[in-house]
């Protein structure tokens, strides 16, 4: 392993790491198309996804990434084009040299009205918000799913997945059976004006009530709270990949999303044992963190 996995030949680039953790990633993203969001210095992030820039998935990523491309990728793309497969050249695309990029997928699948694979909540936190408010938030959102008997009897089996975002936290359910498409509007998705009609907006307000904690069901990140956000679910939406990267600004990486057991929660410096990981620290302790991926 380099000294600096995301320099391993001297200049950034984020490749290495992605294909390495990416190996532990095969059956979590089998079949989702990637995605990613490169980070410009100066200006804005850049959107890269299967339904605008060709698909892409992580065994293409893994397979096409060797030590060779890697120091091709020390030029410029159009020096080296003709050197390069198509999946080459779709690689460095998505995931540009020399520029911090996340690791993204289409939650269950690129177009719209598709099933429903995987459900997904994001516990999003404004910055004023402490990281262990949302791991309180995050356990309590568990203890609530697994507790609620009607959401269960409409979605009898699955595989609960907590994840940290390198921020704040996630919870998956990956299902056993697919949803049509419509039960993310009919149950999931949050209404300011019916916030008790869903499922998202009933367990904020448990939340709220018994916590004290200022949150909201929604996707608008609202100052000094935390919103339950399950608007990534539907096709077409994206989500953050267990081992991304998580960035400060387009020079910083400050975080990495880790995949978390439900036990976990309850660990009191669990956001200070987080927050200690570096790429180099997730490489070296990948057979294990793997384990808590369902798959």
């Amino acid at each position: 392993m380099p000294r600096d996995v995301l320099a391993p030949f001297g200049k950034l680039d984020v490749l290495y790491y992605y294909r390495e953790v990416g190996k532990a990633l095969f059956g979590f993203l089998r079949g989702k198309e990637l995605a990613s969001r490169v980070w410009i210095p100066g200006g804005p992030k850049i959107i890269k996804r299967g339904s605008r820039h060709g698909t892409l998935y992580v065994e293409q990523l893994v397979e096409s990434v060797d030590e060779e491309f890697l120091k091709l990728r020390l030029r410029s793309l159009r020096e080296v084009r003709e050197k390069l497969t198509e999946t080459q050249v779709r690689v460095w695309n998505y995931f540009l040299p020399r520029k911090l990029c996340d690791f993204f997928y289409a939650t269950n699948g690129e177009g719209e009205g598709k099933a429903i694979e995987r459900i997904f909540f994001d516990i999003d936190r404004a910055k004023e918000v402490k990281p262990e408010e949302a791991q309180r938030a995050t356990k309590a959102l568990v203890e609530l799913i697994r507790e609620d008997e009607e959401f269960n009897a409409l979605v009898p089996e699955y595989k609960l997945f907590p994840m940290y975002t390198g921020s704040s936290f996630h919870v998956y359910l990956l299902l056993e059976k697919e949803l049509p498409p419509e039960f993310y509007n009919r149950y999931l998705r949050f209404s300011k004006e019916a916030p008790l009609a869903s499922f998202t907006g009933r367990w904020a307000e448990k939340i709220r009530s018994a916590l004290g904690i200022r949150i909201t069901g929604g996707h608008e990140k609202l100052a000094k709270q935390l919103t339950l956000d399950p608007s990534q679910t539907p096709s077409g939406k994206l989500a953050r990949a267990p081992f991304s990267l998580h960035m400060s600004d387009a020079k910083n990486v400050d975080g990495v999303a880790l995949p978390l057991s439900e036990d976990m929660l309850n660990e009191r410096r669990l956001v200070e044992e987080l927050r200690s990981y570096s790429p180099e620290k997730v490489l070296e302790e990948l057979p294990e963190l793997r384990k808590r991926i369902p798959v």
